[in-house]
């Protein structure tokens, strides 16, 4: 339907679509920081006070660290389209931080794989979509392999008493959905994304293994930076932690949060709930776990997300030629 009309109205509607992300992702960023109802944020920004951990080497660290995860995606991105097609760093950048504003108030960050395919012709767009994926799910990956390891050691440095009920339920459940998947891949019925399993093992397989193993490598390289940040801000405020005993409660903390579907927006509320659980057995108390979360939040997510409104407004409609490919 939007083929259909003349240049000059879809570029009047494209401008429109641009100014409801950037408005949409200011609104629900202050909403959320204005309207927390599990930590106000004047009880948040006179705990930051009192404990006076924000000196300025403190926060260019913080903020070293924060540049250095998406130096890390960034490169994870043009990595991967490299493989369709050649693009700079900064075209790179670009795309993943409009596309990260655009995704920061959507359902399982579906605007994320929506706005990048605007770059991109026609023809390579299931293929960025795919791509995308697969970035994902390598970053997915070693948040499991991670978890997995943190949870052993966090029931068995913890103790903590399952429900023997609910396990076997979930395990259960688990069952099921296996039985389910492997039915849908033998039947090809299977879809991720829109794509069958048959054609999206074709395009993984069609990768090199070079550029697999750097978005191997980048996921995890992410993944121990904005940890050990998790770790790092932990210190600020005065928790007396080892670095092994955090990470058994940070990776899991991480691998409970991954399995949970949320809209990006309320991730901050995810994973405050899941640290209270988690970070609760460690006798931490509530409002220095709630503050480490978002500031993680602040500093992953919402400042990129400043960063990708500019990318966002000055994001040019393409030619109408291109438009319709």
């Amino acid at each position: 339907m939007i083929s259909g009309l003349p240049y000059k109205t879809k570029q009047f509607f494209f401008v429109l679509i641009k100014l409801s992300i950037v408005v949409g992702a200011a609104y629900f960023i202050y909403n959320k920081l204005a309207n927390n109802d599990e930590l106000d944020f004047s009880v948040f920004i006179e705990f930051l006070t009192k404990n006076n951990a924000f000196s300025l080497k403190n926060g260019l660290f913080l903020l070293f660290l924060t540049i250095f995860n998406w130096f890390f995606e960034i490169l994870k991105w043009q990595n991967l389209v490299n493989s369709i097609t050649k693009i700079s760093f900064f075209d790179a950048l670009k795309q993943s931080l409009a596309s990260h504003t655009a995704s920061l108030f959507t359902p399982n960050r579906i605007g994320d794989y929506a706005a990048k395919t605007i770059y991109f012709g026609g023809h390579q767009r299931k293929k960025i979509v795919l791509l995308n994926l697969i970035g994902n799910m390598a970053q997915m990956l070693v948040t499991v392999l991670f978890g997995i390891i943190g949870l052993l050691l966090f029931n068995s440095q913890y103790q903590v008493d399952f429900s023997y009920y609910k396990l076997v339920r979930l395990l259960t459940y688990g069952f099921i959905g296996v039985a389910a998947i492997g039915f849908g891949i033998r039947h090809k019925r299977f879809q991720v994304k829109g794509f069958s399993f048959s054609k999206i093992w074709t395009f993984v397989k069609g990768i090199s293994v070079n550029i697999h193993t750097k978005n191997i490598l980048f996921s995890l390289i992410r993944y121990l930076i904005f940890s050990f940040q998790f770790y790092y801000l932990f210190i600020l405020f005065g928790v007396d932690m080892s670095y092994v005993n955090a990470m058994i409660l940070i990776s899991t903390m991480y691998v409970l949060v991954s399995i949970i579907p949320t809209i990006f927006i309320l991730d901050v509320v995810v994973k405050g709930s899941v640290a209270l659980y988690v970070f609760g057995f460690a006798d931490i108390n509530n409002i220095t776990i709630l503050s480490v979360t978002t500031v993680m939040w602040l500093l992953n997510f919402v400042l990129p997300s400043i960063f990708g409104s500019y990318y966002v407004l000055n994001f040019n409609l393409p030619t109408a030629s291109n438009f319709d490919d």
